[in-house]
């Protein structure tokens, strides 16, 4: 476990820490940003440009790449890094937070399983005998990590069934499958299977979801334990997952029994789905002092900046969010004005403000006032895009729906992520974080 993580540095003013990740596909510098490939592609961008930009990592969707192209075909092509190109650090996720996504009536069941049978959409197995893949087109909404909503049939003790959105195929998700599928994919790094408790959960349906969490992740480690040997998988690590909904008991009861299954690292889960950023804050703060200090830390779904800023002081070392590239697919586009930040010598923590005001900003390309504008897109940026093209470019591109606007965009979007998370490594090491 001491060869995946190792902490360089640890913060005198806080829990926030440099690490580095070590797989086989490459050392991951912590903090650090993981942007998501949901379908095993950063969208819009190549893997040459997703290198280029220095990503060290990326974060591919479990369900989505069962349902379309299948785990099988993925494997015979030796693995995702092989068939996406993306020779990078990968995570995958379990599939655990599809069941938030079709969890939208909200309904608390004292009985063996949740149905959903009433969804917020119109089609259901039972109403739609005369099924067709367009039937479900109204179903595709992105929900808070970029996913389309899948199509919840049961919730049970075993595990999830899921309709697939891309053909009604029938998809079912046990931790022994959850993990069956991640070892085919072959991403370095494997979330155990998790329920994502909806917002507003009550307190008994949360303990029951984080409870079933629970016997899912040992029997995930379990299943792992078994097919070690047996699967032709480069070196895959798995991280147990806290939940627990809003509530500070649960939160700290989840933390204590994750850690205790002695996973090579841990995720938090559950947050950012609908809950005000002060309610998630404290859910990180809550579970802060059970973290251990040779693990790894990943924080799933968060990555406004601001909220970066916050929870990297709880000695969280990886956040994953779809922000920055659905947000450049919109045409907005990040501004930073951080070349000379870290020659301020400014106390802590005027020095952390200076910082989250400097990276905060933000254009709408697509307003009318950037049409005759000249000027470089964003004038304290040295990447590839504010290089070479101009806002009225830009505004051009996305006004015509342009695909290169996208990439560029994200490209710009990405390359200040990365650039933030090396100045954030900077202030930590100078105890300023």
């Amino acid at each position: 476990m001491n060869n995946f993580f190792k902490v360089k540095h640890h913060s005198s003013k806080s829990k926030a820490r440099l690490g580095e990740i070590k797989t086989d596909h490459g050392i991951i510098k912590t903090p650090g940003f993981v942007p998501v490939a949901t379908k095993g592609t950063v969208k819009a961008l190549t893997p040459e440009l997703v290198r280029e930009i220095g990503v060290q990592t990326a974060f591919v969707n479990t369900y989505h790449l069962v349902t379309h192209p299948g785990v099988d075909i993925i494997q015979k092509a030796a693995g995702i890094h092989k068939y996406s190109g993306l020779d990078i650090p990968l995570m995958s996720d379990s599939g655990g937070f599809q069941v938030f996504s079709l969890a939208r009536d909200k309904r608390d069941s004292g009985s063996k399983f949740l149905s959903h049978e009433s969804l917020t959409t119109s089609w259901s197995p039972r109403k739609r005998k005369n099924f067709s893949p367009s039937s479900l087109n109204q179903t595709r909404k992105a929900d808070v990590r970029g996913d389309e909503h899948p199509l919840l049939v049961k919730i049970s003790e075993d595990g999830v069934r899921f309709r697939s959105t891309f053909d009604g195929k029938l998809i079912e998700f046990t931790p022994e499958k959850s993990m069956e599928y991640q070892a085919k994919i072959g991403a370095d790094i494997n979330m155990a299977f998790d329920e994502c408790t909806y917002y507003p959960a009550s307190h008994e349906y949360a303990e029951k979801a984080m409870k079933r969490t629970h016997e899912w992740l040992k029997s995930c480690i379990i299943y792992k334990a078994r097919q070690r040997n047996l699967l032709s998988s480069p070196l895959q690590y798995l991280y147990g997952v806290i939940q627990g909904g809003t509530f500070e008991d649960l939160r700290r009861q989840s933390a204590e029994v994750v850690l205790a299954q002695n996973t090579p690292g841990v995720a938090i889960g559950g947050v950012s789905v609908g809950e005000s950023k002060k309610e998630m804050r404290e859910q990180v703060k809550w579970v802060s002092d059970y973290l251990l200090k040779d693990r790894p830390v990943h924080l799933l779904g968060v990555g406004q900046i601001d909220d970066i800023i916050d929870l990297v002081k709880y000695g969280i070392d990886t956040f994953d969010c779809v922000e920055p590239t659905r947000l450049a697919r919109m045409g907005t586009l990040y501004k930073a004005r951080y070349q000379d930040f870290l020659s301020q010598r400014g106390p802590y923590p005027e020095s952390e403000k200076n910082l989250v005001s400097s990276l905060s900003n933000e254009i709408d390309i697509t307003k009318t006032i950037y049409k005759n504008n000249l000027e470089k897109v964003d004038e304290n940026c040295d990447c590839y895009v504010c290089i070479n093209f101009t806002k009225s470019y830009l505004h051009h591109l996305f006004k015509q729906r342009e695909i290169l606007g996208y990439t560029l965009a994200t490209y710009h979007n990405l390359w200040t992520m990365e650039k933030l998370f090396e100045k954030i490594r900077e202030l930590i090491k100078r105890d300023l974080i």
